[in-house]
């Protein structure tokens, strides 16, 4: 069976549960069993790409490209575990070492020779910009045109979906990321399935309970002062993904059409059977996905 191919997108901001998610992805990449063939980083701080670089390294990943907006410094927020691991970086020493996130997004798609499936797990802003990106000396496409050739899926951690006029973090953070999501969702030519922020608020994964003492994450989740594990929006994301499959990732789907309102960041949905757009209900109790996560972190 083919290896799929994956581009994750990343805000690598100043939560950590973007580092479980990229541990999973990291061990799967360096098993063989995917081929992760680009991160881009969609919220730039000052030691975003070398701190990213660092920690993939310490999972042994570094053949992946990385990718930046270095555009996108406009979303508050402290890090706290970016500058201890930024001086154990390997290939890239700052954020100008990398390639634009959305020429990244666009080299990668355009040399593919088989379909790609993006994981979105921080703000949409590369991803909008994908699609509203032109022709140029990478590609002859458009980006939608590049995207609806060559793009399989999207996977998304984003919105409140439990509730009408949900607002969450990756959509209404700042009126960058409204107005990202809104074109997301009005133009994106392939699905996408959103797990939401009620989904994963309540599954705690990691920690000390469950990583050794010295282990990179481990230390990360400390500095983070998640020592007891964290929330696990992005890990769930990314397991999602990865088994390819609503109903054998453990959720209900509902399938419909996804709107934003741009003004606020509230996310509506209207359900239809042939809608390109699907949230996701848990179908299992919490430690069914705790556990799935935390036996592929250790």
């Amino acid at each position: 069976m083919p290896t799929k191919s994956y581009i994750l997108g990343t805000d690598w901001w100043t939560d950590c549960d973007d580092a479980v998610a990229i541990r999973i992805l990291a061990r799967a990449h360096r098993e063989n069993k995917i081929n992760l063939k680009a991160v881009g980083i969609n919220a730039c701080m000052e030691h975003s790409v070398p701190s990213l670089d660092a920690f993939l390294a310490f999972d042994g990943v570094t053949d992946v490209p990385l990718g930046i907006d270095p555009e996108a410094g406009d979303f508050a927020g402290t890090p706290k575990f970016q500058i201890p691991l930024a001086p154990f970086a390997k290939r890239y020493k700052s954020n100008t070492d990398a390639e634009n996130a959305v020429k990244l997004y666009r080299r990668i798609l355009a040399e593919s020779t088989e379909k790609v499936e993006i994981i979105e797990i921080g703000f949409l802003n590369v991803a909008a910009d994908l699609l509203l990106s032109r022709a140029d000396e990478i590609s002859d496409k458009n980006g939608v045109e590049l995207v609806r050739e060559k793009v399989s899926k999207f996977w998304v951690m984003a919105g409140k979906w439990d509730e009408d006029g949900g607002l969450e973090h990756n959509f209404c953070n700042n009126d960058r990321a409204r107005k990202a999501g809104e074109t997301f969702l009005k133009l994106c030519p392939v699905p996408a399935t959103f797990l939401g922020f009620e989904v994963g608020d309540s599954v705690i994964s990691g920690g000390k309970a469950v990583l050794p003492k010295g282990d990179a994450l481990m230390n990360l989740m400390e500095t983070h002062g998640s020592e007891n594990g964290r929330s696990s929006w992005d890990p769930m994301t990314v397991l999602l993904a990865l088994t390819g499959d609503e109903e054998k990732a453990g959720y209900d789907a509902v399938t419909g059409t996804a709107t934003l309102d741009v003004k606020d960041g509230a996310n509506h949905f209207t359900p239809c059977e042939n809608g390109m757009h699907k949230y996701v209900i848990k179908a299992e109790p919490d430690t069914f996905y705790a556990d799935a996560i935390n036996k592929l972190i250790k």
